[in-house]
């Protein structure tokens, strides 16, 4: 979905598209401006990831595979600057509710932490020493506990809240 299109930008048609089918496709949003703005405003409307235009025809691959298999696409500088511009806000006292109330287990913060990071869960498995399914488990349990429909949406309630810092 392109940030800029003629009748509705792709923020707004990302919304639209999501709220209106019943399954839901999981939405990349491409644009040629690096804008963090775009970047949050992108994820908040329920985009499975964030790309820009001038990605290699390999990224875009990979970033269509990853999204496709059920994993979010988020570029850790972007969520960076993010989250320091939350933490210098003292963060978002709904998302430190939400983060109270889903009473995380110890593995599931830690998961969480480093879904945070842009890790697959491959990736996580890999650091944790564990099986994929494992962490497959893990963060089913990390959306369920935070009424999160995706990864994503854990990740920005993860930075709103100062579960994370940024860095």
């Amino acid at each position: 979905m392109d940030v800029r299109m003629p009748l509705m930008d792709g923020i707004e048609a990302t919304r639209a598209v999501l709220r209106s089918v019943a399954d839901p496709p999981r939405i990349v949003v491409v644009t040629t401006f690096e804008n963090d703005e775009y970047v949050y405003d992108a994820l908040r409307a329920g985009a499975a990831g964030f790309l820009l235009k001038r990605a290699r025809p390999a990224e875009i691959v990979h970033a269509v595979r990853l999204v496709a298999a059920g994993e979010s696409l988020l570029f850790p500088e972007s969520v960076r600057r993010m989250a320091a511009e939350y933490g210098d806000r003292g963060g978002d006292r709904t998302a430190r509710d939400t983060l109270e109330r889903a009473r995380l287990t110890e593995r599931e913060a830690e998961v969480l932490r480093l879904m945070t990071r842009g890790l697959s869960n491959a990736e996580i498995a890999g650091r944790l020493v564990v099986g994929t399914e494992t962490v497959k488990s893990h963060v089913s349990a990390v959306l369920a506990k935070l009424g999160a429909r995706d990864r994503t949406q854990a990740v920005i309630t993860a930075y709103e809240s100062g579960f994370v810092a940024p860095g």
